[in-house]
């Protein structure tokens, strides 16, 4: 009996130990959320893009804060944000209050951005977006920066500079019709699905194409979900376009290249088609969105700088597709996140907010930086420009996505050319050359 009972005394004692010592061990981990529509692209994007970054960390020992060493633990989080904005919003309070997470990475449509914004703000947690584009999500930082100053855009650059950069693309395949082709006057169909990020680019391409010498055909607007769009592309066959101008985020971007190319419409499409990004939008339109032009964050064989190939190369690899923009919350953590807990040696949120606000690094799809807006105030909202971040224009070329911008790009007469390494030229259609050429 004596010896049982030192025996459950000993065993006591040990449950003693490792209740205490249990916190200690859970210290030393940062736990990281990463939220999106996990049954999406573009949520599987999120997870691959901070599993990459992750797992390259903790095989390095992990992150160094102070005197030790804290490894890194992801927690998934679906938002289902495409269906539920309710089911986002409470995706985003597990993650704070049963996870208990340090950080947050990801998000995807800006309805529910928004609202998981708020969440993690009051929770006075940071929150890198690496999805929504409006840019109301950063002027908040700037109008009650004591709430929403935990917010950052890791990716993409707003809205303005989205279509910014879509309306050069839009420029650069419009001189090339006019030039190839022998077009007097080039008709831009615009095609916005209907979401609140399509708003201030629809209302920017009616007043800024005629500007550019080009005459809007019209403006459509179908669901972001519509399967059938023959509709739309009867209407601006008969309007003449000889440009498509597109914003589509979602799988109505299948559906209207897809039946786009099964009509032959004899007008280019250029623009934003998020479904036109990944590697699976060749067979999800049977080959039918051959020649397509979309702005793209990355493609294979084109390099902004040093860090893109060991990037885009290792998530091929391990994940057998292109990484899509969504997937750059592997910068956010290894290039924006860990160094700036290191170099603060904390993980206080308020040190970090003061030391990112002010930090210029390379990712690899270019060099982050942050804006202040006219009064100087922090936006936390991502420069763009040469030597920044300027994202690609690509297209699909019989069954691969190739870079085709920037090329010999200059934004103001006195800034450099830019030609990234791997960029190719831009291929007019054979149908639209058959259509238009003398």
């Amino acid at each position: 009996m004596k010896r049982l009972k030192a025996g459950w005394m000993m065993l006591a004692a040990l449950c003693l130990v490792l209740a205490i010592g249990l916190p200690c061990w859970a210290a030393d981990v940062i736990k990281i959320g990463v939220i999106g529509p996990m049954n999406f692209t573009q949520g599987q994007g999120h997870w691959n893009g901070a599993t990459m970054a992750a797992e390259e960390i903790n095989a390095k020992g992990g992150v160094t804060v102070g005197q030790k060493k804290m490894m890194i633990e992801l927690v998934k989080a679906d938002s289902n944000e495409f269906i539920s904005l309710t089911d986002a919003t409470n995706a985003m309070e597990r993650l704070m209050t049963q996870s208990k997470v340090d950080f947050v990475v990801g998000g995807f449509r800006t309805e529910a951005v928004m609202a998981m914004q708020d969440i993690a703000m009051d929770y006075k947690k940071i929150f890198i977006g690496c999805g929504a584009a409006h840019p109301e999500l950063c002027l908040r930082v700037a109008k009650d920066y004591n709430k929403y100053k935990y917010f950052f855009r890791g990716t993409p650059f707003n809205s303005m500079f989205l279509v910014q950069t879509s309306f050069i693309h839009l420029g650069t395949v419009g001189a090339i019709l006019k030039q190839s082709l022998g077009l007097p006057q080039i008709k831009v169909a615009v095609v916005g699905e209907k979401a609140v990020w399509t708003e201030p680019m629809i209302k920017a391409a009616e007043g800024t194409i005629p500007k550019m010498g080009m005459e809007v055909a019209g403006v459509w607007q179908p669901s972001d979900k519509a399967t059938d769009v023959t509709a739309e592309l009867s209407a601006i066959q008969r309007s003449g376009a000889h440009i498509i101008f597109t914003m589509f985020s979602a799988s109505v971007g299948i559906t209207f290249a897809r039946q786009a190319g099964e009509l032959k419409v004899p007008a280019v499409q250029v623009g934003i088609n998020v479904e036109a990004q990944k590697d699976g939008f060749w067979q999800a339109t049977q080959g039918m969105g051959n020649y397509l032009m979309t702005l793209n964050t990355y493609a294979r064989g084109v390099e902004y700088n040093e860090l893109t190939s060991p990037f885009v190369d290792t998530y091929v690899k391990r994940f057998n597709e292109t990484p899509t923009y969504n997937a750059d919350t592997f910068s956010a953590i290894k290039y924006s996140l860990v160094p700036a807990i290191e170099k603060t040696a904390s993980l206080d949120a308020d040190k970090l907010v003061a030391f990112m606000e002010n930090q210029e690094h390379m990712v690899p799809s270019g060099k982050i930086g942050y804006l202040k807006d006219a009064e100087g105030r922090p936006l936390h909202e991502l420069k763009w420009g040469p030597g920044y971040l300027t994202s690609l224009g690509v297209q699909w070329q019989d069954g691969e996505l190739k870079g085709v911008w920037p090329n010999k790009w200059k934004a103001t007469p006195e800034a450099p050319e830019v030609t990234y390494k791997g960029i190719v030229p831009y291929k007019i259609p054979p149908w639209v050359i058959e259509k238009y050429k003398k």
